[in-house]
Parts: structure tokens; sequence; C-alpha cells
């Protein structure tokens, strides 16, 4: 499971011209599910989250979590991070999982998320116009793979 995370002072998702999930300061998570991810994998992301230390203290500019700032979370789901482009032009995403499985675990780690921090999701499988103001800025790639 690979999570694209971006520490934001707003975000925002506009379906069909209309928001339907936004956030104040805290983070936009891309999230990609991959063949094989299981929910241990989502389990070991969020934990990563939401402890992820990323957000100023006034000293020291990666001290506090979102959970510590009382940020909140927009994650958005994003197959094509999931992208071979090893060979041609064309990106291959035979690597993602098939969309009924995806949005399984997709949900379960938003539902996870909440646990700690307040969340705003996406809408699963539309397509989406994402819009944000990164903080810094700050990007991070995660990937449970590798954890």
């Amino acid at each position: 499971m690979l999570a694209h995370i971006q520490r934001v002072k707003e975000a925002k998702v506009v379906v069909n011209g209309e928001t339907v999930s936004e956030i104040k300061a805290g983070l936009l998570v891309l999230l990609g599910v991959l063949v094989g991810d299981e929910p241990h994998d989502a389990d070991y992301l969020v934990d990563k989250i939401v402890n992820l230390r990323v957000f100023s203290n006034g000293d020291k500019e990666f001290d506090l979590s979102v959970k510590d700032i009382g940020g909140e979370i927009l994650i958005v789901s994003q197959f094509t991070l999931a992208a071979d482009c090893r060979k041609g032009r064309r990106p291959s995403f035979s690597d993602a999982m098939n969309p009924v499985e995806a949005e399984k675990l997709y949900e379960y780690a938003a539902d996870a998320l909440k646990v700690h921090v307040p969340v705003k999701t996406g809408v699963f499988r539309a397509h989406m116009d994402v819009s944000l103001v990164n903080d810094g800025p700050v990007t991070i790639l995660l990937d449970s793979r590798k954890g």
C-alpha cells in the first residue's frame, strides 16, 4: 500500500462541480492500494500517518504530528500511484488492486484514521478535482511493503 502525504494549510475535493470534502490544516493523503495488500498494510500506514512528526512547534520544523496540532486528514484513493512506467510510454496499472477489493481497504484505512483524528474522504472511483495549499512544501511517500 502506498501513501503520498502532503502537509497542507487546506485541501478539498470537488466532484461534478460540487465540493464533497474539505479540510483546513492537516494532511492530504493520496492512497494507492496494491495487489496483495491486506488490512495490516493499512494499519501500518495509519500508525505512521497519524504519528508522523511533520508540523512545526514554533522552534523545530518537524516536531508535531497531525494529532498533536488537532489537524484533519483528507484521504483520497489514487490507483495511479501503482503506475509502472518502466516499459513504453503508457503506464501499466497491473499492480493496482481490483477496485472492489481496493475500495474495502481504502474504507478500512479511512475508518482506522478516524479513530485518531477528524477525517474527510474523496469519492472512490470518481473523477475528482483535488486542490490544496501545500505547507512547506512538505511531501512524503510511505510504502507499507518497506516498513
